[in-house]
């Protein structure tokens, strides 16, 4: 496979949303933070973060309430430099109400590869534990776990 970088073939926008569920499953702030320009431009519901520094403490702040964190990223639609992906992930809060959150990200890309916008819309679902679906441990999703689709999500 060619660089990650514009102009995106499928193959290529397949293996960014993989590398992105990947870091965001590390639940390691500057791990994310590094594939982002220093000047990015996010929208991630009522929250505007503009470059690495406070990308970095919105996730922390993200991953200390959301505890027991997993994520599915599928690729929606992609073109020249930028990608569109559906979500979910699961999570609890420290008093143990489990919840799925749904959402689509939009993000365009430098010509470097990383990424300089994103916009991201959530929806959060309380469920029951019984109701989980993302079993493995914590870290990267197997490659031999369900997707979005395939778990009908």
């Amino acid at each position: 496979m060619s660089a990650l970088v514009p102009p995106f073939t499928l193959e290529i926008a397949v293996a960014k949303v993989r590398l992105a569920e990947d870091g965001w499953n590390s639940r390691d702030p500057e791990r994310v933070a590094k594939v982002y320009t220093e000047g990015s431009q996010w929208r991630n519901r009522a929250e505007f973060p503009r470059g690495r520094k406070e990308i970095i403490e919105f996730l922390t702040r993200k991953w200390a309430k959301e505890l027991d964190y997993r994520l599915i990223k599928e690729l929606w639609a992609f073109g020249s430099n930028r990608i569109a992906v559906r979500f979910a992930y699961e999570w609890r809060d420290d008093s143990g109400h489990w919840f799925r959150s749904y959402g689509n990200e939009n993000w365009e890309f430098d010509a470097a590869g990383l990424m300089q916008r994103r916009f991201a819309s959530i929806n959060d679902l309380p469920i029951k534990e019984a109701d989980r679906k993302f079993h493995w441990p914590l870290g990267r999703r197997p490659d031999d776990h369900p997707g979005l689709s395939d778990l009908g999500l």
